[in-house]
């Protein structure tokens, strides 16, 4: 068996040699795999950058354009967009036009309020009441004050029609040289005194009655009246607070007593990229969609576009009109705004 053995041995033919004679494939470099990973990720962001998208401007989940709205937003185009179509999408806030907090013209305390957050107010109503313990003294006192200019200028009245007929004699008695020229003299200065305490008299009666207006318009001060139909969204100061026009400068005085709005001057505030300003023009219709009512799409149309642009957001501002007024439209909700392309 052994000779066997080694006979077969020597029969073998030996591979190692071949195999390490033979060449080797080499692998490629790492740095090659990664330049060719880096080409394909570069090429793979060009084409997401370079891929049409959607207007600038258009909120999260906005849905996408119809068809034909690429076309229409993109103004070198030369076939006209269909009229309908979404032209730009923008988001703003509901503002009203119309709002005013209001405040007293003078400082005093609140003796009477009359208005609760949500209440509706007509114009010239009562919405509070000041201490005016002050005005109404100041304002009779004003009073008695024309009342003794009166009883002054009915004396000078008096006085006046007595030296009138004293004079008129004493001037027929001098022209017949019955009297002297120095008690002539005396009566005519009389007279022209009496003239001039009555024109005196009737000017401190006027001075009298401007103050009684005075006074009476502070004590009208003492009563807020609401300036105009609207809702009371805030109200600020309470039944005996100190309430002041001016500011309160680090004190406790309130500077107003609420702030009403007009529902009816509700309108979306939106700004729109300056690049694309040029798609918006005044009177266009629009479609206003809430941010709290997503499916409700309210008519609407652009009222103004503001003559100015915001340096700093490279934005104009747009302002759009409701063509229905419902009591859902809040202000401060949010909008967004998809102006439509005109037939």
């Amino acid at each position: 068996m052994d000779e066997k053995t080694k006979l077969l041995e020597q029969l073998r033919i030996d591979r190692s040699a071949e195999t390490r004679s033979a060449p080797q494939p080499r692998s490629a470099p790492l740095w090659v795999v990664y330049a060719l990973i880096l080409v394909i990720v570069a090429g793979l962001g060009s084409w997401l950058v370079l891929q049409p998208r959607g207007t600038p401007g258009i909120a999260a989940g906005a849905p996408a354009d119809p068809p034909g709205a690429a076309a229409a937003s993109d103004p070198t185009a030369t076939a006209a967009a269909p009229a309908g179509t979404t032209a730009l999408d923008a988001s703003g806030y509901v503002v009203a036009q119309r709002q005013a907090t209001v405040s007293a013209k003078a400082i005093g305390r609140v003796v009477d309020l009359r208005i609760e957050d949500g209440q509706r107010v007509r114009e010239g109503e009562i919405v509070a009441r000041l201490d005016d313990t002050n005005t109404r003294a100041a304002l009779l006192a004003a009073r008695a004050q024309v009342a003794q200019a009166q009883a002054s200028l009915d004396a000078a009245k008096v006085a006046l029609a007595d030296a009138g007929p004293i004079f008129e004699r004493n001037q027929k008695q001098r022209a017949a040289a019955v009297i002297s020229a120095q008690d002539f003299d005396a009566d005519k200065a009389t007279y022209n005194a009496a003239q001039s305490d009555l024109n005196v008299k009737q000017s401190m009666l006027e001075v009298a009655r401007a103050g009684v207006e005075v006074a009476q318009r502070n004590e009208d001060d003492m009563t807020v009246r609401a300036p105009f139909d609207g809702v009371i969204t805030v109200k600020v100061a309470q039944k005996g607070e100190i309430v002041s026009p001016m500011s309160a400068g680090g004190g406790f005085a309130r500077t107003g007593i609420g702030t009403i709005v007009d529902m009816d001057s509700l309108e979306v505030e939106v700004d729109v990229s300056e690049n694309f300003i040029n798609r918006v023009h005044v009177g266009q219709a629009a479609t206003v969609r809430l941010n709290a009512y997503p499916d409700w799409g309210i008519p609407a149309s652009v009222i103004a576009i503001i003559p100015t642009a915001d340096r700093s957001k490279a934005t104009v501002k747009v302002r759009v009109g409701f063509k229905e007024k419902d009591p859902r439209i809040l202000p401060e909700m949010g909008a967004r705004v998809s102006f439509m392309n005109s037939p």
